[in-house]
């Protein structure tokens, strides 16, 4: 059993129409996993309210650790996030003064300036920092919109900007601190094979997948413009992954006897 379950939601119509290639969950597959995290699922949902309400409240359902959001906080008509959050939640939408207070400190400290009509860029910024009641905003280091922490039955959400620079940034300064009490012990390893192809390895993996049937391990291809690449890997989570040295020790054995050519990635 993983310690740490997490699933990602990305909402926005540009992703589901092509327009814009969805980097987001990339990442934060990348960040979760290095911290021990198992990820469930990964989730894109246009900008239609029942849709956001519909895929949070599935998630929570499932009783999820962690609910990552991206997208949907600005200050336009058609980011709904925060509504969908808080219909999930079955709470109602609140103006938030700490979180009013990220967003004038965060145009204040970049220097922007801007023109137009006062009253529409005040209730665009007011709408920023309306939030599902019971919950809290987090700061954001490099843009306006504050990403918002909630907590729904059994699941932690947190809801990120969908801009790539802003959504790192949160996470790296506030989010990872949160999700540190729940952080477990990985191992991973990763050997690049060159010049044997992955099927002749398959029966090796098979059998060392046999052998320990608790470490997660998964041959990649990699390429083969003049030789082939195949890039094993080997991970293992909490008390299992001290064993993940010892099934690479195995796989190496068995490359050195093929004199193959590999190296470690750890």
């Amino acid at each position: 059993m993983h310690s740490l379950v997490a699933e990602i939601v990305c909402v926005g119509d540009e992703i589901l129409m092509g327009r814009t290639l969805d980097t987001n969950s990339n990442w934060l597959s990348k960040r979760l996993y290095q911290i021990g995290a198992k990820i469930r699922r990964i989730t894109v949902v246009g900008d239609e309210l029942q849709e956001i309400s519909s895929v949070i409240s599935e998630v929570c359902s499932r009783k999820t650790n962690w609910l990552i959001i991206t997208g949907g906080l600005g200050p336009t008509y058609d980011d709904k996030t925060l509504q969908g959050l808080a219909l999930a939640a079955g709470r109602s939408l609140r103006f938030d003064e700490e979180a009013m207070k990220m967003v004038n400190e965060s145009i204040r400290r970049r220097g922007l300036v801007y023109k137009g009509d006062e009253q529409s860029i005040y209730e665009g910024r007011k709408k920023m920092a309306t939030i599902p009641e019971g919950s809290r905003p987090l700061p954001n280091p490099v843009g306006t919109a504050p990403a918002v922490l909630i907590k729904i039955q059994e699941t932690n959400v947190v809801s990120l900007p969908g801009v790539p620079e802003e959504m790192r940034a949160i996470f790296d300064s506030s989010v990872l601190t949160l999700l540190s009490s729940s952080e477990v012990n990985v191992r991973s390893v990763d050997v690049v094979v060159y010049g044997i192809p992955e099927a002749a390895m398959a029966g090796m993996i098979s059998e060392l997948v046999e052998k320990y049937p608790d470490i997660y391990i998964k041959s990649h291809p990699a390429g083969h413009e003049k030789v082939s690449k195949v890039v094993v890997q080997f991970t293992g989570r909490e008390k299992y992954a001290e064993k993940v040295d010892e099934a690479v020790s195995l796989f190496r054995d068995w490359l050195d006897k093929r004199k193959a050519s590999y190296e470690l990635v750890v």
